[in-house]
C-alpha cells in the first residue's frame, strides 16, 4: 500500500470539510488546519470540485464545502479523484495482469489484495472519520495487534 502526499492531502482536506459541513472553509483555513501547502491544496480542491465532491463560492460567506453529505462520501471515492484506480500493477488493473509459468497465479493475489484494500476504503466514510468511529469490519482490523506493525517488525516484548 502506498498513499501519495497528494492523496493524503485530498482525504485530509475532505475530512476538514466534512467536519465543517454544511458550512464552508477557505483554502487557507484548511491548509493551516492540516499543514498542507496552500498552493498545492488549491490544485487538489480544484480536482475535488471537478469531480463534483466539493463546491466553492466566492465572497464573504464563500469558501469550499462538500457537495454531498459526509456519510455519502467514502475515503475510496476521494482517493480515486487523485489516483484513479485504488490498486495498479505496472499501470494496469490487477485483473488485466497476466504472468507466465509459475507466476501465473500471482494475478489472483493482486486481485485479492485490492479487494481487501477496497473493502475498508469503500466502507469508511468522511462522517466515520469525523466521528472517530470506524465501521465494524474496519474497527476489527484496527484492533489486530499486528496491524500496527510493519511486516517483519518484531512484536513488542513485555
Amino acid at each position: 500500500m502506498r498513499i501519495t502526499a497528494r492523496v493524503d492531502y485530498a482525504v485530509r482536506a475532505a475530512v476538514e470539510l466534512a467536519a465543517a459541513a454544511p458550512g464552508a472553509l477557505t483554502c487557507d483555513r484548511i491548509a493551516a488546519a492540516q499543514g498542507i501547502p496552500s498552493r498545492f491544496l488549491q490544485s487538489i480542491l480544484g480536482d475535488l470540485q471537478h469531480a463534483r465532491l466539493v463546491t466553492s463560492q466566492r465572497g464573504r460567506e464563500g469558501g469550499y464545502r462538500l457537495a454531498l453529505p459526509p456519510a455519502e462520501v467514502s475515503i475510496a471515492r476521494v482517493m480515486r479523484v487523485e489516483q484513479g484506480f485504488l490498486a495498479e500493477v505496472h499501470g494496469q488493473r490487477p485483473e488485466d495482469v497476466e504472468y507466465a509459468g509459475a507466476a501465473a497465479p500471482l494475478a489472483s493475489v493482486w486481485v485479492a489484495a485490492r479487494e481487501a484494500y477496497r473493502r475498508v476504503l469503500e466502507e469508511v466514510t468522511l462522517a466515520d472519520v469525523v466521528a472517530g468511529e470506524l465501521p465494524p469490519h474496519a474497527a476489527e482490523l484496527v484492533a489486530v495487534e499486528s496491524a500496527w506493525r510493519s511486516f517483519g517488525e518484531p512484536a513488542a516484548r513485555d
